[in-house]
């Protein structure tokens, strides 16, 4: 008898998750909707960036202006894709070749970096993240590395490619990127590297914030880096071939 009422709490409190979890999900798609309709002001990853600037310089110094997609350089475009996303039109959201090549190089930075020794450099490790699930993290998820989370940035993919266009996904994603200490979206990082509005940078201007993307912050400190000058060239080579959505 106990054990029967046992079971029957634990397939209450089980029910109750599930409801709870396809709650979550309803809510997560309803704001997905919305976008279609509704530029976000910000998002998760930005109000956090708020509150660690707030906490450790006590201001906030914040840049972030909305651009249509038609106000953003088709050249940024192009770039950013062939920096970030090459297959960025053809894929459904996840690009499982690109995270397989991602762990390869990842495994062998670090037999590398271990070869070398205690005295090594940590290797620098790549993601294999789309556009898509870059912007699903940065909307709506913490920074945190779990299972868990990775499985809702999955679903969170997944929603907004079935529920946005591509125009869409790109739009938001270059409005909300960082490019740089409190440096949000495609118009603040023009301004503030070239001092020109997002839908006149030059190729080679759109080469170099693209390839900044990864760690924005390490190259606002370091523009003269030879990687991003070399890296910037590189894409500048790929951008014509890019295939816009």
């Amino acid at each position: 008898m106990k054990l029967n009422r046992a079971l029957h709490r634990t397939l209450q409190a089980l029910a109750l998750l599930a409801w709870c979890a396809l709650a979550l999900q309803l809510a997560f798609a309803l704001r997905i909707v919305l976008m279609t309709v509704i530029d976000p002001a910000s998002t998760t990853f930005q109000r956090s960036e708020i509150l660690r600037l707030l906490v450790d310089t006590q201001r906030i110094t914040w840049s972030q202006e909305w651009r249509a997609g038609a106000g953003i350089s088709a050249h940024l475009q192009r770039a950013v894709i062939a920096s970030e996303d090459a297959d960025f039109a053809q894929h459904a959201g996840v690009d499982w070749d690109a995270i397989d090549k991602a762990r390869d190089r990842n495994q062998r930075a670090q037999v590398r970096a271990e070869r070398r020794g205690a005295a090594a450099r940590p290797p620098r490790l790549r993601g294999g993240s789309t556009i898509t699930q870059q912007l699903a993290k940065n909307l709506f998820l913490s920074g945190e590395r779990t299972v868990l989370r990775k499985g809702q940035e999955l679903l969170l993919t997944w929603m907004l490619e079935l529920l946005l266009s591509k125009q869409r996904i790109l739009e938001l994603y270059l409005n909300h990127v960082e490019w740089g200490e409190g440096v949000f979206g495609a118009q603040a990082a023009a301004r503030h590297y070239f001092r020109v509005d997002a839908d006149r940078l030059s190729p080679m201007q759109a080469a170099r914030l693209a390839v900044m993307l990864p760690a924005p912050k390490r190259f606002e400190r370091q523009p003269a880096s030879a990687y991003l000058q070399a890296r910037s060239a590189t894409i500048l080579a790929r951008m014509q071939a890019v295939e816009l959505p």
